[in-house]
């Protein structure tokens, strides 16, 4: 780590609304928690450690030897100016994880991109801007009965809607909203991530600490604790295991930090879900000691 003349070795990021917040509950706590978790483990290695919002006005980032995107969770609604920033920042101070991965990683198109690669997932139609079938047409030509839509750009269940044959006109008005200013995309509907949940696998300094299994609530099919959700410490296979291993080797770069998130297709197979690179959530609450390993890491990076 250069740490030079830095007042702070590390600064960890989070967003507005977790620096002090007025109101504490269940969902707070955790971030809380979770950030706390990561700045002890740094400051034991005797490293000077800030929290700040990404987006602080008067913070002087030419002060932090690195910064370290955890609850940033703010992003995907203020995306130009975040944008902005990130590329400020990164002139000023070290990112983990580097800049030119965050902005990869910030489009869902790198889906289209690791599946080139080899890596099995949903079948997908990425809209782009100013595409005007309908969902039905769409869905039929695909021979698929029912599909989720979420924008390529978001998080927390934005816009993330369930869609059958019957349903889809009622979607087809927002949908072309939606793509005036705005990638989207439609995967074919993924049953067992109802029936048995997704597997989210962490890893750390190119290692696997720990795994989770989240499950929706009965009558969803968004799995996020945001609508309900669970999670719980998972035990995952070695399939499980090398698959995430080889969606890391597709990626082709070190990173400090991945969740690589799982679930069984239509046809049983691994597919990737999501692949987090940026802001995700680690659940060091369940497994602080790879908090650890991440703090042991981070010189690397």
């Amino acid at each position: 780590m250069n740490q030079g003349a830095c007042t702070y070795d590390v600064v960890i990021l989070t967003d507005d609304r977790y620096v002090n917040p007025a109101e504490l509950n269940a969902y707070t706590n955790n971030v809380l928690k979770e950030d706390m978790l990561v700045q002890q483990a740094l400051e034991a290695k005797g490293l000077k450690v800030s929290r700040k919002s990404w987006s602080d006005p008067n913070f002087n980032w030419n002060s932090a030897g690195k910064c370290l995107f955890r609850s940033t969770w703010d992003y995907f609604e203020r995306f130009d100016e975040f944008s902005t920033w990130l590329k400020k920042v990164n002139g000023q101070t070290e990112l983990c994880n580097p800049e030119h991965i965050i902005r990869w990683n910030l489009d869902k198109h790198y889906l289209r991109d690791l599946e080139g690669k080899g890596i099995r997932i949903a079948p997908t139609l990425f809209l782009e801007r100013g595409r005007k079938e309908g969902i039905k047409d769409l869905m039929l030509a695909a021979g698929w009965e029912k599909c989720v839509l979420k924008p390529c750009i978001s998080g927390a269940g934005r816009h993330t809607y369930l869609i059958t044959e019957e349903t889809a006109s009622n979607y087809d008005t927002l949908l072309h909203s939606l793509l005036k200013n705005e990638s989207m995309m439609l995967q074919e509907f993924q049953h067992q991530v109802v029936r048995q949940g997704e597997i989210s696998i962490i890893i750390i300094d190119g290692k696997v600490t720990h795994a989770v299994l989240k499950k929706a609530r009965p009558g969803e099919f968004r799995v996020q604790d945001d609508f309900g959700g669970t999670v719980t410490l998972y035990e995952p296979t070695k399939q499980e295991i090398d698959f995430a291993l080889k969606v890391m080797e597709a990626v082709d770069q070190p990173l400090l930090y991945a969740r690589v998130d799982i679930f069984r297709d239509n046809t049983g197979e691994p597919a990737l879900a999501e692949l987090e690179l940026i802001e995700p959530e680690l659940w060091f609450r369940l497994h602080p000691g790879a908090a650890e390993t991440l703090a042991m890491g981070i010189d690397k990076f």
